[in-house]
């Protein structure tokens, strides 16, 4: 089984959310691995910056993931600039931690409209370019909050949107294979990014390093070699699944045990 089994040479990626942490380090793993990548954001200087690293060859959107005309914008542009798009990355997310019991319904909305609605309409229009193509590779970032619930609640909006993403996997999988078309999840653990970086130093941070038999928050680059993988020829018997990249986090129960 050689290493061109997972090369991405020849193919074209857009990562959403993919000028920081877990996008930029699976926008990066994709150059690495040999795709043309895009990258789509709000933040034009950082687009900017991550296009950059990238190289040349990529490309940087201002993209709203909330507004459907941005993101079909955005997918009609990597497919005019690079003439195809083999792999859609839907990682662009958001998260509040209010209680259900003081959550305003317009902050709910918000963290569906970016974290169910977006990777939905993105999926959407992305994969009618695939269809055409007669191929192509989808993975939905969502979160070990969408396998189980946090300890204490609270992440209300966030659990729920992202337990649906792993819904909007399952289904798109089966109605896309027909089209050669794959769409997979994966479930990150606890990782050092700008959404966690509250948690560094803090009791839950230690909390959190106990909880994981490898007693580790995640590195970026850990879950972006899965993401080539499930980008790449490697995957393409599998669809449909989410894999947690969490450190062993869901295969334990937690207890401490003297």
């Amino acid at each position: 089984m050689g290493s061109e089994l997972f090369s991405l040479a020849g193919r074209v990626a857009l990562v959403t959310g993919g000028n920081s942490g877990i996008g930029r380090a699976i926008a990066l793993a994709f150059r690495q691995a040999g795709a043309r990548v895009a990258i789509g954001a709000r933040r034009a200087e950082r687009n900017a910056a991550v296009a950059a690293e990238l190289g040349s060859d990529a490309a940087a959107f201002e993209l709203d993931v909330r507004d459907e005309s941005s993101i079909e914008r955005t997918v009609a542009a990597v497919a005019s600039r690079f003439g195809r798009l083999d792999i859609l990355v839907n990682n662009a997310g958001v998260v509040n931690r209010k209680s259900v019991l003081e959550l305003e319904r317009t902050a709910w909305e918000n963290v569906l409209a970016v974290n169910l609605t977006g990777p939905f309409l993105c999926t959407k229009h992305a994969g009618r370019v695939m269809k055409a193509q007669g191929s192509g590779k989808i993975i939905n970032i969502s979160s070990i909050w969408g396998l189980v619930a946090p300890s204490k609640g609270l992440q209300v909006a966030y659990t729920a949107s992202k337990h649906a993403v792993i819904g909007l996997t399952r289904v798109n999988a089966v109605e896309l294979a027909a089209y050669g078309i794959q769409v997979n999840s994966i479930a990150p653990g606890y990782y050092g990014t700008e959404m966690t970086a509250e948690l560094k130093g803090t009791p839950l941070e230690q909390a959190i390093k106990r909880r994981t038999p490898s007693g580790l928050l995640g590195d970026t680059g850990q879950l972006a070699a899965t993401a080539v993988f499930l980008a790449s020829s490697a995957s393409d018997h599998v669809t449909g699944v989410c894999i947690p990249v969490d450190g062993g986090y869901m295969a334990s129960d937690g207890m401490e045990r003297g």
